[in-house]
């Protein structure tokens, strides 16, 4: 039999319960759709108890942002050892890791860009794509990328925040399947830009040496040649290969 008395929390496990509570509120809606008697209401106390701990709703939101950018940034931060495509596999391993067990977490956190009078979270969101351009470029030792191949990482990472909220809504791909796939993506996208720019190449060309034949790579290339090698001709040069600027005229 229960007695309805409520078991009284610390200062920090209850401004941690109130963080927990504007994640998920947040995830939902927007910051301006929320109000401060939803959060109370949620979290089982008084309205004047959120604002001892929060000054107002979107301190709060930041708050609760900002937590979940710290732990997802973290998840970018693996050894440097072995292939680039084996530890970026394990990234976007630790990554979905995230997204599953924090998916209201990983929601509030990138409906942030968006929401209305919250300059700061945005700033936030920022800070994590930040975050994982400064890691890719890191395992790629590329300290300063040029514009071609900055283009490539950052639209990357654009693909993988659009794929992870793609997944939590439908889940129609098994996960594994979509970590790997944004593995190859990358290979993909840094392959095509190094047949236009020599940067980018010189950075192919140097990840391509040290993966091993049963690696990400080595399965892409496998999945790709018989594809290329059953491409009809056209678009080429009458001998079956690209002309070496690539057709442009």
């Amino acid at each position: 039999m229960t007695t309805g008395v409520r078991r009284r929390m610390g200062v920090e496990e209850r401004r941690q319960q109130l963080l927990d509570v504007a994640l998920r509120l947040f995830s939902d809606r927007s910051p301006q759709d929320v109000s401060i008697d939803d959060i109370a209401t949620a979290a089982g106390i008084s309205r004047p108890l959120v604002y001892h701990y929060f000054p107002g709703k979107y301190s709060l939101y930041e708050a609760a942002v900002r937590r979940a950018a710290d732990e997802l940034s973290a998840r970018f931060a693996v050894p440097r050892e072995g292939p680039f495509s084996s530890r970026l596999l394990l990234v976007m391993g630790r990554y979905f890791d995230f997204v599953e067990e924090h998916a209201t977490g990983f929601s509030a956190l990138l409906r942030g860009g968006s929401a209305v009078g919250s300059a700061r979270a945005s700033a936030v969101i920022d800070e994590v794509r930040q975050a994982a351009y400064e890691q890719l470029l890191a395992h790629l030792e590329l300290p300063e990328p040029g514009p071609r191949m900055t283009l490539v990482i950052r639209s990357w990472v654009g693909v993988a925040e659009t794929t992870a909220l793609t997944w939590l809504a439908e889940r129609s791909i098994p996960r594994r399947e979509l970590e790997r796939q944004l593995v190859h993506d990358l290979l993909a996208l840094t392959a095509v830009t190094a047949a236009f720019d020599e940067e980018t190449a010189r950075v192919f060309r140097r990840v391509v040496e040290r993966e091993p034949a049963d690696g990400p790579f080595g399965e892409l290339m496998a999945r790709l040649l018989p594809l290329l090698s059953g491409a009809g001709g056209g678009g080429t040069d009458g001998g079956g290969s690209v002309p070496a600027d690539g057709g442009a005229r």
